[in-house]
């Protein structure tokens, strides 16, 4: 099969597109077929080689960890699963990834794919909405009637996070570029912030900010929550002193596979809650240009990678 590896970590020239065996699947495993994978900005921190003093990946590595396709084989203890059958995951980031023919998969960090989505829209779903999910829901328990202000609304997180805050029944501030305000209202946000000609940070008494910039963004994220207020961010750990400081919580969200999690996102999208933005498409011998244009950070929904027809 062709999957895009690295055999050393670097820059876009580092991406290879290879011959390898296809894997066979272990007894807990599924082998997906896959359609297509998308582009998460991780993709290429690993690729340089960012996340390795924590993840320790051996090389070469298979890259891409959404995945949407067709149950190819079944490993001898996974039920609830046919071959065809029509699934998608963000898989243990551990592994090999999706940028490839076929992929193993950990049966219980597998769902079927929602059917009112394509295989590029269901393949934009895993990875973005989980952390989305995983970071309003789990951690910072968000509430009906609370406020939340989402950073950078328009990336594909963003986009997740503006309509799982609202099907919670929170009140939604975003902030994006003038360009992305019908985009996000659109998903239901409630007041939008123009960065380029507001400040954010003169907002007072949010419940809850879900950060997913860091830096100065974070920084002047403390003052605008009310005192108990809770703050999750998906790129640095924030700091305690800080956060205990202004009378409120704080936590980091890395992402985790999560079947069920998958399950109730696809009733969402097949209820036509939960809408999937495609930024743009890329063939497998283009990976180079699709991390390009992650890399850029003015994606506006999800950079999709087709792997087979």
């Amino acid at each position: 099969m062709k999957a895009v590896q690295i055999s050393e970590f670097g820059d876009r020239s580092k991406l290879e597109l290879n011959d390898i065996a296809i894997p066979t699947p272990a007894a807990n495993e599924i082998l997906i077929k896959v359609k297509c994978a998308s582009v998460n900005p991780v993709d290429w921190k690993i690729r340089e080689g960012y996340l390795q003093p924590t993840l320790n990946h051996p090389l070469p590595l298979t890259l891409g960890w959404d995945v949407s396709g067709v149950v190819a084989a079944i490993g001898s203890d996974v039920s609830g699963f046919q071959l065809s059958d029509e699934v998608y995951s963000r898989p243990d980031i551990a592994k090999n990834g999706s940028y490839a023919e076929f992929q193993l998969v950990v049966a219980n960090e597998v769902a079927h794919k929602p059917s009112s989505l394509s295989f590029q829209e269901a393949a934009g779903v895993p990875l973005a909405a989980l952390t989305a999910w995983q970071s309003l829901y789990d951690q910072a328990k968000l509430a009906g009637g609370e406020s939340v202000l989402i950073h950078a609304g328009s990336g594909a997180v963003g986009q997740f996070a503006i309509q799982l805050a609202k099907l919670r029944g929170a009140t939604v501030y975003t902030t994006t570029s003038a360009r992305n305000t019908d985009l996000v209202l659109g998903l239901g946000a409630d007041r939008v912030i123009d960065y380029t000609q507001e400040d954010f940070s003169e907002l007072r008494d949010i419940d809850v900010v879900f950060d997913t910039i860091g830096g100065e963004t974070q920084a002047n994220s403390w003052k605008t929550l009310k005192k108990g207020g809770r703050l999750v961010s998906i790129t640095e750990n924030p700091d305690e002193a800080i956060a205990a400081e202004h009378g409120v919580s704080a936590s980091f969200c890395f992402v985790q596979p999560n079947s069920e999690q998958l399950k109730e996102l696809a009733e969402l999208a097949d209820a036509g809650q939960l809408k999937v933005s495609i930024d743009s498409e890329f063939a497998l011998d283009q990976v180079a240009e699709a991390h390009e244009r992650s890399e850029t950070g003015r994606a506006q929904g999800k950079i999709i990678i087709n792997v087979s027809a």
